[in-house]
Parts: C-alpha cells; structure tokens; sequence
C-alpha cells in the first residue's frame, strides 16, 4: 500500500474535514478525493463518510490504527539531490549591427566588385 495515500487518509481521519485536511498536506481538494476513493478501492470498504459531518466508519476506525502503523514503519523518503549554486552564464552569439552611416557600405553586406 502507498504511503502518501495512507499519509492523505490519516490527515482527513484527524480533521475530519476534506478542505483542512487538503491545506494541511498542501495539496488539491481534488488530489485528496481521488486519494482516498484509490485507497478504499484497494481496502475494500468505505473508509469515510462524506456527508455532513465527515465521520469514519467502523471500518475507517479500524483501519487508521493499521495506517499509523504503516506509516510508522515505513522507511524515510530519500532526500532529493540538490543542483549545484549557480549555473552558466550564457553569451550572446549574434554579431550585433552596426549604426548606419551615410555613404558608407552596410558592414555585414559584401560590397560588389566592378
């Protein structure tokens, strides 16, 4: 089972309200229904009831235990690489254009032999 699915019903089973619980994780209020429907799914049952109030069902109040469980045993995520300061700088390579000046040739034009 995922973690970040078992993380995402734990934070709703606490609140017991989808929106808190979506700004608590810094995530969608949609990202958080279609986590918990993909965790029921894979569970079996009704984990939580969506009227109003928000409530656990029995089968919720078993399952958060196991949840905590889970999660508790679970290994740390691996810290992600961090890119170098910095970066390169990088130049222009057109020529640029030279100011017009009047009777003399264009600079980037050849001039034509006679």
């Amino acid at each position: 089972m995922n973690v970040t699915l078992l993380t995402r019903y734990v934070a709703v089973a606490e609140e017991l309200h989808f929106p808190r619980a979506a700004a608590s994780l810094g995530i969608p209020l949609p990202a958080l229904h279609s986590a918990i429907d993909k965790l029921e799914s894979e569970v079996g049952h009704t984990l939580i009831t969506r009227d109003n109030p928000t409530r656990l069902t029995p089968a919720g109040k078993l399952f958060l235990d196991e949840a905590r469980r889970q999660i508790a045993a679970a290994p740390a995520p691996a810290a992600k690489p961090k890119a170098p300061a910095g970066g390169k700088a990088k130049a222009s390579k057109g020529k640029g254009r030279a100011p017009a000046v009047k009777g003399q040739p264009k600079p980037y034009k050849k001039r034509q032999g006679r």
